[in-house]
């Protein structure tokens, strides 16, 4: 079954290692800033587990010989440690009171949403369930709208910062 979406994992992979570089290159520009701000650091940690994840999880679904159960599982570990971090550098921004661009209820529902569906899909591969290849395709594609909005809430917390100072 895996053999169906290698075209999917190969296109999602190779756009999740591209921007996981776009996010190093517009940290490295103002690398100061984003130390100083707690916000914008854990948002950088952020996008780059995110994408980083996303790649991870095409490249093992991309591996040969491999049975669901066994993607499964390697995606459950991952996709519980994608979550912890995103969750983790939420509260953390949201409690260090520097930065509130883009800390909205909304933002980490519906992140945090993404991230559990990865959860659930591999949790279906376990079971041996090829849904949760779907359920994992829709999460990542969502996700993939969060982390790029993450990354231009980033860019533009950057910019407002030095309006500022």
């Amino acid at each position: 079954m895996l053999d169906q979406w290698h075209d999917f994992f190969v296109m999602v992979g190779g756009g999740a290692a591209a921007l996981a570089g776009l996010i190093f290159v517009a940290i490295s520009i103002n690398p100061e800033r984003i130390v100083r701000n707690t916000t914008h650091k854990n948002r950088a940690i952020n996008m780059l587990s995110g994408f980083s994840a996303i790649f991870m999880a095409c490249s093992l679904a991309l591996l040969g010989n491999q049975y669901l159960p066994a993607l499964g599982f390697e995606w459950f570990f991952l996709w519980l440690i994608a979550t912890y971090i995103f969750i983790r550098g939420y509260v953390v921004a949201l409690s260090s009171g520097m930065s509130y661009i883009g800390l909205t209820l909304p933002r980490l529902a519906g992140g945090t949403l993404c991230y559990l569906a990865e959860v659930l899909g591999a949790l279906f591969l376990i079971l041996g369930r090829g849904t949760g290849l779907y359920i994992a395709a829709i999460a990542t594609i969502v996700l993939f709208a969060f982390l790029i909005s993450g990354a231009w809430l980033l860019v533009t917390g950057i910019y407002e910062d030095a309006t500022e100072g």
